[in-house]
């Protein structure tokens, strides 16, 4: 049993950055047709562009751009997981990414509540050679 922090909505909340962005690579496999709400917002930690070709993101205390995504069903979250190499059962250095929950706001700074968020070790951000990005946004038609 997933369990998380309820939300006055009733949705499950996922806090994205990278490539789950609407327009970027792996938004129609996972999300198209299963979100409720897209709401553009950020939240505070650190983003890294990595040479594989999508980022990471650190916890930190700088702004990181992305959207809030609303699912009527928690069962995305299965696909997420198998997506960010993040399985509950394993020690946070044996996964890709890490997912907990944390604050997220609107673009004028309001609180939007919590979200889960897939947040990779700074370690492995270092061995995986990231470049911080230092306005907080990703995109794969950056380069």
């Amino acid at each position: 049993m997933i369990k998380f922090k309820k939300n006055l909505s009733g949705l499950l909340r996922v806090f994205v950055y990278g490539t789950l962005k609407p327009g970027e690579a792996n938004y129609q496999s996972y999300c198209d047709g299963k979100v409720a709400n897209a709401t553009k917002a950020f939240t505070f930690g650190q983003l890294f562009d990595l040479p594989a070709g999508y980022p990471a993101m650190t916890l930190g205390n700088t702004a990181v751009y992305g959207y809030l995504l609303e699912f009527s069903s928690s069962d995305v979250l299965f696909d997420l997981d198998e997506l960010e190499d993040y399985h509950p059962a394993r020690s946070t250095s044996e996964n890709l990414y890490n997912r907990q929950q944390i604050e997220i706001y609107d673009l004028q700074g309001r609180s939007l509540g919590w979200a889960w968020v897939y947040l990779m070790t700074p370690n492995l951000v270092g061995k995986l050679g990231g470049i911080l990005l230092p306005d907080g946004w990703w995109s794969s038609d950056r380069k």
